[in-house]
């Protein structure tokens, strides 16, 4: 049941988001695939994969305990926690108490999560804003 509710949630997201990329306007300088290709690509896809398990759905999902449940939605409240932190923290600090924590509950010693924390915050810094040039949260000490 849960997987044709999903389907037909997903139906109804393609048919809105096709309609949607219908409604833009299209200058006479735009070039020839057209700013309305791609969303409707997607729009398709997604459109095609929802009909395919509303049709054909799979076997009813295990639903984790209220235990594992406390642990999804605590993996959530970090998440959010962590786009709150990035203006105050800046991006290497968030993302390492971020990924340390993360990495921590996934079974993870918690000297192993710290390194996976730096490491995954100093190894997107490096790339994305020293090799790439892009702009990331800067916090109290530049990074």
């Amino acid at each position: 049941m849960s997987d044709r509710i999903f389907g037909a949630f997903g139906l109804m997201l393609a048919i809105f988001f096709a309609w949607g990329t219908l409604q833009i306007q299209e200058s006479f300088l735009s070039d020839t695939v057209g700013p309305k290709t791609f969303p409707l690509l997607i729009a398709s896809l997604l459109g095609l994969s929802s009909f395919a398990i509303l049709v054909r759905p799979g076997p009813e999902p295990v639903w984790p305990s209220l235990g594992r449940f406390v642990e999804i939605l605590a993996a959530v409240v970090v998440m959010v926690l962590y786009v709150e932190a990035l203006d105050i923290l800046g991006f290497v600090f968030a993302t390492t108490l971020a990924t340390t924590y993360l990495s921590w509950r996934l079974q993870s010693p918690l000297w192993q999560a710290g390194l996976v924390g730096v490491g995954t915050a100093v190894g997107i810094y490096v790339i994305f804003h020293l090799l790439l040039g892009l702009s990331l949260a800067r916090g109290p000490f530049g990074f």
